[in-house]
């Protein structure tokens, strides 16, 4: 068929026209909520993530903060949804405390998806419509193990896994895998508080050891914890070994020292890019939203540490 000229603008006309409106259909908005502070340096990879899936998908993205206030929380995911954003990506830090506002956003057409930390009872327990993180209990369990072969641990034995946030759902998830490992070897548990300030967990860890000088092996179980873990032994001048969860420079270190036997990396880059990339695949195409487990084959010992270490605070 042979164009004439102003065939041809008419149909570069109407090229542009579908384009534009291609770009605009392709126009998304999102809202992150973090459940700590802009401090925990864990969760710099999750939002870089975030933010490489919205530049990837033309996603309009908000990053909001709830500083461990779950009334702060609410209050973001309510005002996201009156704003009418297309999706919200949320960390569930708490079975109970998030369920009204969620169900509430859903209902409101909203796609809901949570990363890092899930409703204990997963999708019974939350009208989330995806969950995308590690299986915490699993995680926990097989670490546990890992430490009860590794070093000998065996019935009859008191561990230490001290919890930031005893309450919060990963704390109860990985201490409750630690739990099963240890209670089906015999071995028993001993838990207290630690906090989120590093520090102050640090000093809390180092005066039970020191109070408690029968306790074979220390688990942390958060990144505050596993990251203070190696000074705790340290400052109690304790000779146990160590194990626990996530990435920081003072993890890596840690573990390429030989302080510390292992960690269990859950992934937080993709914790933020799946979710961000979810929400525009299924405002954009109508694709369902899937649970994804990033924390499969996430455990690194001294073998494995030194190739995630130039990583730490972009990708890992």
């Amino acid at each position: 068929m042979k164009l004439t000229r102003l065939r041809t603008a008419a149909l570069a006309a109407g090229l542009t026209t579908m384009l534009a409106s291609t770009a605009l259909a392709a126009d998304v908005k999102a809202t992150m909520i973090i459940y700590l502070d802009p401090s925990v340096q864990f969760f710099n990879p999750v939002v870089k993530g975030a933010q490489d899936a919205a530049a990837a998908f033309g996603v309009d993205l908000d990053v909001q903060y709830a500083n461990n206030d779950p009334v702060r929380q609410n209050d973001l995911i309510e005002s996201a949804t009156a704003s009418g954003v297309d999706g919200i990506a949320v960390a569930i830090s708490s079975s109970d405390a998030f369920d009204e506002s969620i169900c509430a956003a859903v209902k409101a057409g909203i796609v809901v998806i949570g990363f890092n930390n899930d409703d204990l009872d997963g999708a019974k327990g939350n009208c989330r419509q995806a969950y995308v993180g590690m299986n915490e209990f699993a995680s926990g369990y097989e670490l546990g193990n890992r430490m009860i072969k590794e070093f000998g641990l065996k019935s009859g034995d008191v561990v230490f896994n001290p919890r930031e946030i005893p309450e919060a759902s990963f704390a109860v998830a990985r201490g409750g895998g630690i739990e099963k490992a240890m209670t089906e070897a015999g071995i028993k548990v001993e838990t207290v508080r630690a906090g989120l300030d590093p520090a102050e967990a640090q000093n809390i860890m180092a005066q039970f050891l020191i109070a408690n000088p029968t306790v074979k092996a220390l688990f942390g179980t958060g990144s505050v914890t596993s990251t203070v873990g190696a000074g705790a032994i340290k400052d109690a001048g304790v000779d146990i070994p160590f194990g626990g969860f996530d990435l920081a420079v003072e993890i890596v270190n840690a573990v390429e020292s030989g302080a510390m036997f292992a960690t269990m990396d859950q992934q937080p880059y993709l914790q933020g890019y799946h979710p961000i990339a979810q929400i525009a695949l299924a405002k954009k195409y109508g694709l369902t939203p899937t649970d994804i487990d990033t924390g499969q084959g996430a455990f690194l010992d001294k073998s494995r540490i030194s190739s995630v270490k130039p990583l730490i605070g972009s990708y890992r």
